[in-house]
């Protein structure tokens, strides 16, 4: 489509949705200034770079596509052919598992920000946040499916300095680019048969987490979320970190509640749970990935689920409180338009939320006209928004739908396709 078709369809476009009060500039600049973080594992298959030669802790990643990334400089590379293609603020999302070591002979319980120093680099130059996560996982010290909550001391206290040390460099991510850096603390602890003394597990992860968390020092810059999980592969009777411990801990320590969509039961709507978890947390992380049958972790849709949930948070005023991150994995399909695809549709469903007719919504059911309200729900779907969501593309010099795929097939064939 030309720049002409796309100017045209936006002007079409201004005026359906000025009909209904929506002032279409406004929510462009309102959903390009909500940040939303870009996982760096999806470029790699959550390898990382600090040893680790295959996934443990209920983690598995499916397909053989060609063009991994090997190495800190090609999964730089891929990662800013990926930002061509994404408008919008973003961060970008690392794991510990990330250290670049260069040569240095140490461990994930004595990582400094020495060891991040070049993404920090990174970040400065491509003006981008960094969040940060301990990897709890893929390591010789994990006592089976076990880290924080194990019985055996030493590698307790391994994992406990390795959170330890994780928040430290956060707080230094913070401080060097200026803006916040979520920590997001995920332990894949759980039992693969049926566990007994399920509470004695608890209580060690307790007093594990108690000591972490025991310095409050930056948890304005550098906020801390603890994140649940449904179960995984290997753990599938018992999971420690469940939905209730973690929300339950996070509300009790005034931490970060995280929700990750692929981690509670497929017919669970984590769009229900936003409102209701925002009445007692301050703030949130919700990590969006797409479950089709359990933790599956598809490349983000422009779903029903991806719009609800960018609806709850933009309608309710909670930008600044519920913090975004994509996480999902796939090497089945080229990684780069996995990123492309997933972090689109994110801000897309922003800008969705942000041209949404709410004022008239909400003023309808507040009148108890339930008639409007379904009739402007249903009308809500068929507005224009891709009319928008091209110009808008358009104006930060990002491809529009039709023509940010062909760029991904070049650099395949260029780059992707001579890796070994």
């Amino acid at each position: 489509m030309s720049d002409k078709r796309i100017q045209q369809g936006f002007d079409y476009a201004k005026e359906v949705y000025a009909a209904l009060g929506v002032d279409v500039e406004q929510a462009m600049q309102k959903a390009h200034a909500i940040p939303v973080s870009m996982h760096c594992w999806q470029g790699d298959d959550v390898t990382g770079f600090d040893g680790a030669d295959s996934l443990t802790g209920g983690i598995a990643v499916t397909g053989n596509y060609p063009g991994k990334a090997r190495n800190f400089e090609e999964l730089k590379q891929d990662i800013k052919t990926a930002l061509s293609l994404i408008p919008g603020k973003i961060k970008l999302n690392l794991h510990a598992s990330y250290a670049i070591k260069n040569g240095r002979t140490l461990d994930r319980d004595q990582y400094t920000i020495r060891e991040f120093e070049p993404w920090v680099d990174f970040a400065k130059e491509n003006k981008l946040g960094l969040d940060f996560n301990p990897t709890y996982f893929s390591h010789p010290m994990m006592d089976g499916d076990l880290s924080l909550s194990s019985p055996d001391e030493g590698k307790r206290r391994f994992w406990v300095e390795h959170g330890k040390r994780c928040r430290e460099i956060g707080l230094q991510f913070a401080k060097q680019l200026g803006q916040r850096s979520v920590q997001n603390f995920w332990m894949p602890d759980g039992s693969k048969d049926t566990a007994v003394n399920t509470q004695l597990f608890r209580e060690r992860m307790t007093t594990s987490l108690d000591e972490i968390f025991a310095d409050r020092t930056g948890m304005d810059t550098a906020p801390c979320a603890l994140e649940s999980k449904l179960f995984g592969m290997g753990v599938e009777s018992f999971t420690v970190v469940s939905h209730e411990y973690a929300l339950g801990y996070a509300i009790k320590n005034n931490l970060t509640a995280c929700l990750d969509t692929g981690h509670f039961h497929p017919t669970e709507m984590v769009s229900a749970k936003v409102s209701a978890v925002m009445n007692f947390v301050e703030t949130m992380l919700l990590h969006i990935s797409r479950p089709v049958r359990w933790d599956s972790d598809h490349v983000v849709a422009l779903d029903d689920e991806l719009q609800r949930i960018m609806d709850e948070i933009v309608w309710n005023g909670f930008e600044e409180r519920v913090f975004i991150g994509l996480d999902f994995f796939d090497a089945s399909i080229n990684r780069i338009a996995a990123w492309a695809i997933g972090m689109r549709n994110a801000r897309k469903a922003l800008l969705g939320a942000c041209l949404a007719p709410a004022k008239a919504l909400r003023e309808a059911e507040a009148k108890q006209d339930f008639t409007t309200r379904l009739a402007l729900l249903e009308e809500r779907k068929t507005l224009p928004l891709g009319a928008v969501w091209d110009y808008y593309c358009l104006q930060h010099n990002i491809p529009a739908d039709s023509r940010w795929l062909p760029l991904i097939k070049q650099y395949e064939a260029d780059t992707l396709s001579k890796r070994t």
